[in-house]
């Protein structure tokens, strides 16, 4: 491989709350295993928005790409995921929605005695999380400072991000992957575990927070060269 040649594409979208410089260690630890990595900066207004702005992303790639998505990016990896330039959808304890499925039909009806995230009443359309409570339901594997710094700099997440559905499922015609992330306070483990099982999905099982994406670059990045790689 020549020194400008690229092992592949990725494609690394966001969630709720937070935007797109958490992907750091897993950007760098691809970047330096000879990918060439974009970072979707999606405002998580709408989903439709999101979709777009993905797309952009996508398209200004120079070949085929892996599309990855964290938490409420599954549901934008879902639909973004039918451009004709993705071949492979990697979930990172994510929403994976069905047609007509969107976040807000997915945590309908959680998992008995699963923890409930502290998100706060909406304010003119928008969500955040309790920022006492964020360190432990969506950051417990990060050291406390950082995760109070994820608190105290959250993205609002639009209410209607979170009712918008999925029209056309892309891992109904392409390969995916799935992360569960054992120890999430955000979207249950088995919840991640059913979603995973329902897209048929190449699933591994890592101890770790919803923040896994921060906490565990290598085991991220690992799961993405191995869809990528396919």
């Amino acid at each position: 491989m020549s020194d400008n040649a690229s092992r592949g594409n990725v494609v690394l979208v966001h969630g709720g709350f937070v935007d797109g410089a958490g992907w750091q260690g897993v950007y760098e630890a691809l970047v330096d295993d000879g990918y060439t990595v974009a970072v979707v900066q999606n405002p998580t207004l709408s989903l439709d928005d999101d979709v777009l702005v993905t797309r952009r992303v996508i398209d200004a790639q120079p070949g085929p790409v892996t599309l990855v998505g964290h938490s409420y990016g599954g549901a934008v990896i879902t639909e973004a995921g039918n451009h004709d330039k993705v071949t492979a959808l990697v979930y990172i304890a994510a929403f994976a929605p069905d047609k007509s499925e969107s976040v807000n039909t997915l945590i309908a009806d959680p998992p008995p005695g699963a923890p409930v995230p502290p998100i706060l009443p909406p304010v003119d359309g928008f969500l955040l999380l309790d920022r006492e409570k964020f360190p432990e339901s969506f950051a417990g594997d990060l050291p406390l400072a950082q995760a109070r710094f994820l608190a105290d700099s959250q993205v609002p997440w639009g209410v209607e991000a979170l009712a918008g559905a999925v029209a056309t499922p892309a891992w109904r015609t392409k390969p995916s992957w799935y992360l569960v992330a054992s120890e999430d306070r955000m979207i249950p483990p088995p919840a991640q575990q059913a979603m995973a099982e329902r897209i048929g999905a190449t699933t591994v099982e890592v101890a770790g927070s919803h923040a896994i994406y921060v906490s565990q670059p290598a085991a991220v990045a690992d799961l993405i060269r191995r869809a990528a790689d396919a």
